[in-house]
C-alpha cells in the first residue's frame, strides 16, 4: 500500500511522527480535562420558586401561571411543565435541542427578572438553573460537633468556605445545615394599640433606617471627597434605638414597643454525618478543569484548616469525587498492563521481537485516540475511560495480523523490505475493512440524538478513535518498526513454540473444521440453535439503555406523611440512621432533613425545601463490590418497607440523562377531583405490575389548611382594608423580612 511504502521509504519522517505521537500523547493525557461525568449541555432549565407558607393552589395562581405564560411565549421552547408543593414550585423548561444553552439561559433569566415586579413582593426566591454536570459537587466536608455553639460553627464554616473559594479550580462553595443569623423583632401589639401607632408606621421606620444610600462625591479644592450618609444598622442594639413615633415632644423607640434580639432563622435544613450534628460544606469544579489537579490544590488547604480547629470540632473529609476518577484511571492502567502481558503471551510463537512491535503499537494507538478526543473537546470521564478499556481488546488485532503476516513472509525467505511491503499489501484491504466494520458497529451510539447521545457519545468515539488510530499505526509505524526489529528465521517453520502450536491446531481444530465443511447443513442447524438459545438469555440478563452505577453509593429518601413537620420527619430519618449504623459495609451516611443532599451525582437533582422530606446519602466502604452493594440495598428495602406511616425509598444511582423515574405517567385535565380519581387508578395498575417499585401518586393525599374568613362588611365599617388584615396575619404567622445589613465583621 502506498501509505506503508511512504512510511518505510521515509524513515526520518516516520520516526518524527512516532516521537511526536509519544510526546503529544503524554502531554495530552496529563493536561486534558478530567471529570467524573461527561460534559453535557442539555437545554433543560428548572425555575425554582420558594414562597414559604403558600398552598399549592395559591402557588399556581400567583407564581406558576405567570411564569408559564411568560416562558411559553419565547421561541425555541419544546415543553414546559411544573411541579407544585407547599411553598415550592419547580417549572421545568425544555428548549429545543441544539439551541445556544447559555444564550437561552440568559434569556430566561431576563424574562423572570422582568416578571418579578408582577409577582408577590415577599416571594423568598426565584432561581433559573441549568442542568449541567459542572454544578455537581466534587467535594463534601463536614464540621462535626455535638456541643459547639452555632456562632462558632458558623465562624469556622465560613472560614472554610473562604479558603476553598480561593482554590482557582473550585466554584459554588456552599455551607448547608446552618440557618442564617437574623435580628428578631417581636412587636408588642397591645402597646402599639395603646400608643395608637399603626403597624405600617413601625415597618416604614425600620425599613427607612435600614437603607444605605451613598451620598455621592463633592469637589473640595484639588480633591474629590466621597460623602458618607447615615448608613445602615450595625447590630441589634442599633435597631432597637430606631425612632418609630413622636408624640408631645417625646420619641417612642422600637425597644419600647418590641423585643429586639439576635437569633437564627428557624431550622429548615438539618444536617448530620453518621448521626452526629454537623455542618456540610461542599464545592463544585469549574467546567473544563482537571479534577486530579484540583485535588492537589485543595487537599493541602483542607489539611491546614483541619489543624487549626478547636478540639470540640472535627473536620471530616467524607466525599471526594477525584478518588473515583483516579480509581478509573488506575483500572485503565491495570487493563493496559494486562493487554501488554496478553500480547506478550499470545505472540510467543512469533518471538520476542514481534511481541515488542505489537506492545509498542498499543500505547501509540491509545495516545492517538486520546489526542483526537481532546481535540474535539471531550474529557477523560467515566464513559471515555470505559471506551478506552473496550478499545484495548480491539486495537491489538490490526497490529497482530500485520506482524504475523510479516513474520510469515520472512519465514518464507523474503528480504526484510520485500516482506514488509508485500505482507502489508496482501492484508491491507482486510485491515481497513475490519476497522470500518468496527466503526460502523459503534456509529449508532455516536449518532444518538439529543441529551442521551450527548451523554454517551464520548464512549463510542473513544472506541472509534482508538480503532482508527490502530489501523493507521498498523499500516505505517508497525511496518517501519518491523523492518528494523524483525529478523529472518533460521527455521522455515518458526520457533519451537510456533511449531508446537501448529501441531496442536492440526490435532484439534483441523478435524472439527473438516467435519463442519463436509456437513454444511448440520453446521448451519447447530449455529442456528446456538443463536436462538442466546436470544433466550437476553430475558434472563435484562435490558436497559443505561446501566446502574457501580459506585459504592446510594440514596435513601424519607417521605413522611403529607404536611408532616420537620420534627416528625427528623424522627423518621433517625430510624434510617439507626439501621445504617448496624451495617458494617456502611462507612458514611450524610443526613439531610427538610431538603435534599447537595448534588453529588450528575442526574440526581436535590429536592427543594420540604418539611416532610429527608434524604440520606450513603457511602459504602471503598472496596465494596456491586453484588455486595445490591445485597445491602435489597436488605434495607425489606427493612424500611415495614416502617408504618412513611415511604422510605432506597435508590441506587443510575447512568443516563436526568429523569424523574424510569416510567412516568402524566395525566392532563382541569378538574382536580377527576385527576385524583384517574391517578389513583393508574397508580393501582402500576403497583400490580411485577417488578414495580416505589409508585408515587402525588394526588393520593388531601391536605388540610386553616382558612381565615374575613367579615368584609365589618372590616369596611371599621375602616380596615382587607390587604392590611392579610398582611397582619402573615406578619404574625410567618414574619416579614425587613431587609439585610452587615455587622462590623461583614
Amino acid at each position: 500500500m502506498w501509505i506503508t511504502r511512504y512510511a518505510v521509504k521515509n524513515s526520518p519522517f516516520t520516526l518524527v511522527i512516532f516521537l511526536m505521537i509519544v510526546v503529544v500523547g503524554i502531554t495530552t493525557l496529563l493536561g486534558m480535562p478530567r471529570a467524573e461525568d461527561p460534559e453535557m449541555n442539555a437545554p433543560i432549565y428548572p425555575i425554582v420558586a420558594v414562597y414559604p407558607g403558600t398552598s399549592p393552589e395559591d402557588m399556581e395562581k400567583l407564581i406558576v401561571d405567570p411564569i408559564e405564560k411568560r416562558v411559553s411565549e419565547l421561541d425555541e421552547i419544546k415543553r414546559v411543565y411544573s411541579t407544585i408543593k407547599d411553598g415550592v414550585a419547580v417549572v421545568r423548561v425544555d428548549a429545543i435541542y441544539g439551541v445556544d444553552v447559555d444564550r437561552k439561559h440568559q434569556e430566561l433569566v431576563q424574562e423572570i427578572n422582568a416578571l418579578r415586579a408582577e409577582l408577590p413582593a415577599d416571594v423568598h426566591s426565584i432561581e433559573v438553573q441549568k442542568a449541567t454536570p459542572s454544578t455537581v459537587n466534587v467535594l463534601q466536608l463536614a464540621l462535626v460537633s455535638e456541643n459547639a455553639p452555632r456562632h462558632l460553627l458558623k465562624k469556622h464554616a465560613e472560614r472554610l468556605q473562604e479558603a476553598l473559594e480561593a482554590v482557582p479550580m473550585l466554584k459554588k462553595v456552599e455551607v448547608n445545615g446552618l440557618p442564617d443569623a437574623k435580628v428578631r423583632i417581636d412587636l408588642q401589639l397591645e402597646k402599639l394599640a395603646r400608643l395608637n401607632i399603626p403597624l405600617a408606621q413601625v415597618i416604614g421606620a425600620v425599613q427607612s433606617e435600614m437603607a444605605n444610600i451613598p451620598g455621592g462625591s463633592v469637589d473640595v479644592g484639588m480633591k474629590t471627597l466621597n460623602v458618607k450618609t447615615s448608613g445602615s444598622y450595625v447590630d441589634a442594639e442599633d435597631i432597637a434605638r430606631t425612632v418609630v413615633a413622636t408624640s408631645d415632644g417625646r420619641n417612642t423607640l422600637l425597644r419600647d414597643v418590641a423585643q429586639v434580639s439576635d437569633a437564627y432563622r428557624p431550622d429548615r435544613h438539618i444536617t448530620r454525618l453518621n448521626g452526629h450534628r454537623s455542618v456540610i460544606v461542599n464545592a463544585a469544579m469549574k467546567s473544563g478543569m482537571n479534577i486530579s489537579a484540583a485535588q492537589e490544590q485543595y487537599l493541602p488547604v483542607i489539611e491546614r484548616f483541619g489543624a487549626q480547629l478547636p478540639e470540640n470540632i472535627a473536620l471530616v473529609h467524607h466525599f471526594d469525587q477525584a478518588g473515583a476518577v483516579n480509581y478509573r484511571l488506575g483500572v485503565l492502567g491495570r487493563d493496559f498492563l494486562i493487554a501488554i502481558s496478553l500480547v506478550l503471551l499470545t505472540l510467543l510463537p512469533l518471538g520476542n521481537r514481534a511481541s515488542l512491535v505489537v506492545m509498542i503499537s498499543i500505547p501509540l494507538s491509545l495516545a492517538m485516540g486520546v489526542i483526537m478526543l481532546n481535540m474535539l473537546g471531550y474529557s477523560l470521564n467515566q464513559l471515555s475511560i470505559v471506551g478506552m478499556v473496550v478499545a484495548l481488546g480491539l486495537l491489538v488485532d490490526d497490529s497482530i495480523v500485520v506482524v504475523e503476516n510479516i513474520e510469515r513472509w520472512l519465514r518464507e525467505g523474503r528480504k526484510p523490505l520485500d516482506a514488509v511491503l508485500g505482507a502489508v499489501k496482501e492484508i491491507g484491504v482486510a485491515v481497513i475493512g475490519c476497522t470500518v466494520t468496527l466503526c460502523i458497529a459503534f456509529m449508532p451510539l455516536a449518532l444518538m440524538p439529543e441529551s442521551s447521545g450527548e451523554f454517551i457519545r464520548s464512549l463510542p468515539l473513544a472506541v472509534i478513535f482508538a480503532v482508527v488510530s490502530s489501523m493507521f499505526v498498523s499500516l505505517t509505524i508497525v511496518p517501519f518498526i518491523s523492518l528494523h526489529l524483525l529478523k529472518p528465521h533460521t527455521h522455515a517453520e518458526g520457533n519451537a513454540v510456533l511449531r508446537g502450536l501448529k501441531k496442536a491446531i492440526h490435532a484439534t481444530y483441523a478435524p472439527l473444521l473438516e467435519r463442519s465443511l463436509r456437513n454444511p447443513r448440520t453446521t448451519l442447524v447447530v449455529a442456528t440453535v446456538i443463536f436462538i438459545g442466546s436470544l433466550g438469555l437476553m430475558k434472563a440478563i435484562g435490558f436497559s439503555l443505561f446501566p446502574a452505577s457501580e459506585k459504592p453509593q446510594f440514596m435513601v429518601n424519607v417521605v413522611a406523611p403529607l404536611q408532616s413537620n420537620l420534627a416528625h420527619t427528623d424522627s423518621l430519618s433517625r430510624l434510617v440512621e439507626h439501621e445504617l449504623a448496624q451495617r458494617p459495609e456502611v462507612q458514611y451516611y450524610t443526613t439531610n432533613v427538610g431538603k435534599g443532599n447537595p448534588q453529588v451525582y450528575y442526574n440526581v437533582q436535590p429536592e427543594n425545601e420540604r418539611t416532610d422530606f429527608a434524604q440520606v446519602f450513603v457511602q459504602l466502604r471503598p472496596k465494596t463490590g456491586t453484588k455486595e452493594k445490591l445485597r445491602v440495598i435489597d436488605g434495607l428495602r425489606g427493612t424500611f418497607a415495614q416502617v408504618p406511616g412513611a415511604q422510605i425509598e432506597v435508590k441506587d444511582f443510575e447512568q443516563g440523562p436526568p429523569q424523574l423515574a424510569p416510567v412516568e405517567v402524566r395525566i392532563f385535565g382541569e378538574d382536580l377531583d377527576t385527576l385524583r380519581r384517574i391517578s389513583a387508578e393508574v397508580a393501582a395498575m402500576l403497583k400490580a405490575m411485577p417488578g414495580s417499585l416505589y409508585v408515587d401518586d402525588p394526588m393520593a393525599n388531601l391536605k388540610s389548611d386553616l382558612r381565615v374568613r374575613i367579615d368584609r362588611d365589618k372590616a369596611s365599617m371599621l375602616g380596615i382594608a382587607t390587604v392590611d388584615i392579610d398582611r397582619t396575619v402573615r406578619l404574625a404567622v410567618a414574619g416579614l423580612g425587613m431587609g439585610t445589613f452587615n455587622d462590623p465583621q461583614g
